[in-house]
């Protein structure tokens, strides 16, 4: 959601940490893994909500900082994760995702990276039934025709 490792991993910290601090909330009717999703939704769509542009300074004061030189660095090469993904497709699939709205890109990793139902993902990001399923048709179209235009696909192939 955030396309950010390091963000993404600093995020997850608080979810855990909310998530601690929340136990006594927990309701044991209910799946864990949904309940815990979200929390991390509305930890994530807090973050976005608040929009602070990240800064970057010109020369690393400390190792632990990236300086100008990291943050331009080639991104382009290829990652372990693309890697591990090993086709043309995967690798798409997964620029794709990136690409897309927030609100779509949560229903597709939700319903298809979590493996979570429709149920379980209207209770974890608060939408109406009617909306997920909308944006999962929707994401799962303009996935379609991003990689259509890649040429990974040929129309009719998945809709």
């Amino acid at each position: 959601m955030v396309r950010d490792r390091e963000l993404a991993e600093d995020l997850a910290q608080e979810v855990f940490l909310k998530a601690y601090r929340a136990l006594d909330s927990y309701d044991p009717e209910r799946k864990f893994s949904s309940w815990l999703f979200k929390i991390a939704h509305n930890t994530t769509i807090d973050h976005l909500r608040k929009g602070e542009l990240q800064t970057v300074t010109l020369e690393a004061e400390s190792p632990d900082d990236r300086g100008l030189a990291e943050v331009l660095e080639d991104t382009s090469t290829v990652t372990p994760e693309h890697r591990l993904l090993g086709t043309d497709l995967g690798v798409a699939l997964t620029e794709a995702i990136q690409e897309l709205r927030p609100a779509y890109r949560e229903v597709i990793l939700l319903r298809h990276r979590e493996d979570l139902s429709y149920q379980e993902i209207v209770e974890v990001t608060g939408a109406s039934l009617g909306t997920v399923k909308t944006n999962l048709h929707r994401a799962r179209k303009e996935l379609a025709e991003r990689l259509r235009a890649r040429g990974l696909l040929v129309p009719g192939d998945w809709e």
